[in-house]
């Protein structure tokens, strides 16, 4: 099987890319996400999952691994294949799509095309726990060491200072679930919302 292409980026089209690995063109199909970072003419290294069916062998292309994994867990959900699977990819990051699920925000859900109501409901309910898992930040050089405070409502604050702010508030939630994974429970409120900013900023 093929995980991976190191090569020269050959062509670029709506849904795909060739990928020019010494004289070679692989077609990969790929989300527009990371369509939109190909190059033309400049050197790529594509992580690549196969899916071989009766008919043909597919490659789908990803250049972040989040990426590869959120499209490995998307299609093992009843009614999201690989085109399904791009298309969600394509209209949320690996870190919306698991701030969506964690929250059970079915509306962000179901804005891909090709996801109704009931599969972005079927999404929410199978993936929750793997969305847990995959939404957390790698850990920061740059984590405060907050003085511990007092009172169990640091985080409903820091949401509700961050929607006042104008974030959505599945947004809001996402962001400050991350934070204080990093930060710790016995961060200070404006520790966590100064982070939470950073993290929406991204």
């Amino acid at each position: 099987m093929i995980a991976k292409l190191k090569g020269v980026v050959e062509s670029v089209d709506d849904g795909g890319a060739v990928i020019d690995v010494n004289g070679v063109g692989y077609l990969v199909s790929a989300s527009s996400r990371t369509l939109r970072d190909l190059v033309v003419g400049q050197p790529a290294t594509v992580l690549v999952e196969t899916i071989v069916r009766e008919d043909a062998i597919a490659l789908y292309g990803f250049l972040e691994t989040a990426e590869r994994d959120w499209f490995r867990i998307l299609t093992t959900v009843q009614g999201v294949g690989a085109r399904v699977a791009l298309s969600i990819l394509s209209t949320l990051s690996p870190d919306e799509i698991a701030r969506a699920i964690a929250a059970g925000d079915k509306a962000s859900l179901s804005r891909p095309a090709g996801v109704g109501p009931k599969l972005a409901a079927r999404l929410a309910t199978e993936l929750k726990d793997k969305a847990a898992a995959f939404g957390v930040a790698p850990a920061s050089a740059r984590a405060a060491a907050a003085a511990p405070v007092s009172g169990g409502s640091i985080n409903e604050d820091a949401v509700s200072a961050l929607v006042n702010l104008g974030y959505r508030r599945v947004e809001a939630f996402g962001a400050v679930a991350r934070v204080t994974q990093r930060l710790g429970d016995g961060a200070q409120l404006d520790a966590v919302i100064r982070a939470g900013l950073q993290e929406l900023a991204r």
